[in-house]
């Protein structure tokens, strides 16, 4: 709040100084060259895209994601083609990737969905086999490894939100990370009218800019950041601990060589198993007064806007993922008390819906 005000009393709101600052901090955090700072996780999709793709171009991004993914591809005149990702991570899975890789295909948008960091090494040996740019979303991988190397450190470009639910926030806001100069001085010039100079406009562009405002409250959120996700990783590692082996319940995977950054902790509830839906499930959840989000109830191809790109039967994991995913409260104002409460809860509404249902099928 304070560097917010001392903003706020300066009289200089737009994005200046406070900015650069903040994105010259940002970029050194992850390892990156450049970031560029911007309205939201969606406008720096739509840049990446806008900077990368023609009109028409074919990129593959998962059928299970946040819609901003796919549509800001079609906002730029390109085009989505959906694949399923792999069941333990959630993720762009590699062999759907390659399955769907036509001669119209350009890019590849993989998710780093719920913190979980994609197969980068097998996406990007796949992009270069095939000659195809690389646009991560990574809107919930705000401090995510792979490799020991942060997510927002490879080629092509990166793109984060700073929503107020991710693992850091400037209120709303995003950023994109990339090493490429060109593609940075591209960024900076879309984002604000493509304004080389003063009313000189030189391309198409757009109010994207993020504020000083903003800017102020995202240096004291990144450099919060650290201790923040080690919080997260502290409190799924509880988590995952006392849910192991719960009836019906399927605990977060991590895959080996990832540093998961956890804003989400995403469980699977098994209606076949438990003998309830995943919604009666949370309402139990809910009246013992543990907030729970489902992240995401319909798949894209699920979508009327993308209606006729896909049946179930296309996409088997998000499919299911899409009727059993239950998201947890993992964020760091947990404590070791609210996590054992949440353990016991889960483990005692399991319990008890898998034995009614035991005893209704007997």
């Amino acid at each position: 709040m304070q560097a917010v005000q001392r903003v706020l009393k300066s009289g200089r709101l737009r994005a200046g100084r406070v900015t650069e600052d903040f994105e010259k901090r940002f970029a050194h955090a992850v390892g990156a060259r450049f970031a560029v700072a911007v309205s939201s996780g969606t406008a720096a999709l739509e840049l990446a895209y806008r900077a990368l793709l023609e009109p028409g171009d074919e990129v593959i991004v998962p059928d299970f994601t946040f819609v901003a993914t796919a549509s800001m591809l079609v906002a730029a005149g390109a085009k989505p083609a959906f694949a399923d990702v792999h069941p333990e991570t959630f993720t762009l899975d590699p062999a759907e990737v390659e399955r769907r890789i036509t001669r119209r295909t350009r890019a590849l948008a993989p998710v780093h969905l719920y913190g979980h960091p994609a197969d980068i090494r097998e996406l990007t040996r796949l992009a270069r086999r095939h000659h195809l740019r690389l646009i991560w979303d990574a809107a919930q991988a705000h401090g995510a490894e792979y490799q020991r190397r942060d997510v927002g450190s490879f080629p092509d470009v990166v793109c984060y939100s700073f929503y107020p639910s991710k693992n850091m926030t400037t209120g709303e806001g995003g950023m994109l990370t990339t090493s490429d100069p060109a593609l940075a001085a591209e960024f900076k010039l879309a984002r604000s009218h493509g304004e080389e100079s003063r009313y000189h406009h030189v391309c198409l562009g757009f109010n994207f800019r993020l504020t000083d405002v903003a800017a102020a409250l995202g240096r004291e959120q990144l450099r919060k950041l650290p201790s923040a996700v080690r919080k997260r990783r502290r409190n799924a590692a509880i988590l995952t601990h006392g849910l192991a082996d719960t009836p019906g319940i399927e605990i977060p995977h991590v895959a080996k060589g990832v540093g998961h950054a956890f804003n989400l902790f995403t469980i699977r509830a098994d209606p076949a198993v438990l003998g309830v839906s995943r919604e009666e499930f949370q309402k139990t959840l809910a009246q013992r007064g543990i907030e729970t989000a489902v992240h995401y109830p319909l798949p894209l191809h699920r979508q009327p806007i993308f209606h006729g790109c896909g049946s179930d039967q296309d996409f088997p994991v998000s499919s299911r993922l899409a009727e059993t995913v239950l998201c947890l409260p993992v964020h760091p104002g947990l404590s070791e008390r609210d996590l054992r409460y949440i353990i016991s809860s889960v483990r005692e509404i399991a319990g008890f819906a898998t034995r009614r249902a035991s005893r209704s099928r007997s």
